[in-house]
């Protein structure tokens, strides 16, 4: 398939954040500076329990001098619920815009050079996904409106291709991937993905994100695993000489998602699952914590 096509992810939810208060509220709540939005940089990010695990993640962007959060559909009330336990006084408005606007997913960057680079398009916005650019753009766009794609030349792509890239880059989706309650930012890229700031002071979760970073407490990463055989189900567990070596996540054909543990990953080394064999990819973007201190 060509890279010039735009894939409709209705699996996704918008909510709307606005209000004089809007960023200073979002601030003190999620991994990343908030500040850094702006009508031309969107920005990737995670809302945290207060013991650091993972509750949400989504993409923040402006549109119509509000920020805008790109999260999970389905999930999107309890997001909403979570959210507005914390307005307390300020001056911000929470709104559901999901039947509102359609987002889109795309392979192509689309002439962007920077990951989070972002531009207004016919009522909403497009931006290079903050998180890598090789992952392509996303566009939010009101519903009901593909014309627009299509006058940037492109044409309807399929689901299964959007996904095959996204693995096989070794990126999250959401709690798909990532267990609530339970995963770690780090565990799963959040800082080399840009989604985690550690520059900009405190935020919920931030104690124990920022130890698990500056102590070398990552054990365990989100990888990329070839699979010979039939695919695990998700959440099963693998094993090397008789000790726990990961967790399966999701798969599309023959690649899929695995939480790996970082002292069984050793050059060559695979995993067996029942009857499949995995086998381990780490892309050039990964950095383990020995890298990050070298």
């Amino acid at each position: 398939m060509s890279d010039k096509t735009y894939i409709a992810l209705p699996e996704r939810g918008l909510i709307k954040i606005s209000g004089p208060d809007a960023r200073n509220y979002l601030q003190g709540l999620v991994s990343q500076d908030i500040q850094r939005v702006s009508a031309n940089t969107a920005v990737y990010s995670a809302f945290l329990t207060a013991q650091g695990k993972f509750l949400f993640d989504f993409f923040v962007f402006e549109l119509d001098d509000a920020l805008v959060l790109d999260c999970e559909r389905e999930r999107r009330s309890d997001f909403f619920k979570r959210l507005s336990m914390f307005k307390l006084r300020s001056d911000v408005q929470l709104t559901d815009i999901t039947d509102d606007f359609q987002v889109y997913g795309m392979l192509d960057t689309l002439d962007f050079t920077e990951r989070g680079q972002c531009t207004a398009l016919d009522g909403g916005v497009l931006f290079a996904d903050p998180r890598l650019l090789d992952m392509g753009c996303r566009a939010v766009l009101p519903a009901g409106d593909t014309q627009t794609l299509a006058d940037l030349g492109l044409s309807e792509g399929d689901q299964e291709t959007y996904e095959h890239r996204r693995i096989e880059l070794g990126l999250a989706d959401g709690s798909r991937d990532m267990i609530v309650d339970r995963a770690l930012l780090l565990e799963n890229g959040f800082e080399e993905l840009d989604g985690v700031s550690f520059s900009k002071g405190c935020f919920m979760g931030q104690e124990l994100t920022a130890r698990m970073r500056y102590r070398g407490l990552v054990k365990k990463r989100l990888l990329p695993v070839k699979i010979d055989g039939a695919a695990p189900e998700e959440g099963q567990i693998f094993e090397l000489d008789g000790s726990k070596a990961g967790e399966m996540r999701t798969h599309v054909g023959n690649l899929g998602l695995a939480l790996v543990r970082l002292d069984k990953l050793e050059d060559g080394v695979s995993f067996t699952c029942d009857d499949a064999t995995l086998t381990p990819m780490v892309p050039d973007w990964v950095q383990f914590q020995e890298q990050k201190d070298s």
